[in-house]
């Protein structure tokens, strides 16, 4: 079966999410520990997607399979973050966490790690 997240989508859907984890420190105002995380995940996770192999990269360095691989493990230690870190009990950020974490679990799943990148150029 061919899954329906193309690289490019894959692509739009990173960089939305990169920005939406850097506002949401602006938005709800979390703890220090929290807004931080958000922050480094938010850079971290723009600069993924900006060296990765697809469409909307702005230096293709990083194989579109690897940064698949850093979704997974990601989608592993997302839920994770609130305690592991110490935020769990802000009550906003760890539930934007743990949404983060779903979101990146439905998305690696439907993406189609098979496809050709340059493929998906248009």
């Amino acid at each position: 079966m061919k899954k329906p997240i193309s690289p490019r989508v894959h692509g739009m859907i990173d960089y939305a999410t990169a920005a939406a984890t850097a506002l949401m420190p602006l938005l709800s105002r979390p703890s220090r520990s929290a807004t931080r995380t958000a922050e480094t995940w938010a850079a971290g996770y723009a600069i993924l997607s900006a060296l990765t192999n697809y469409p909307l990269a702005i230096k293709r360095r990083i194989p579109f399979k690897s940064h698949g691989a850093v979704d997974r493990a990601l989608s592993l230690a997302l839920p994770a973050m609130p305690w592991i870190i110490g935020f769990a009990r802000d009550r906003r950020a760890r539930n934007f966490f743990l949404g983060l974490a779903a979101v990146s679990v439905v998305v690696t799943v439907l993406t189609d790690w098979d496809s050709s990148p340059a493929e998906n150029t248009g």
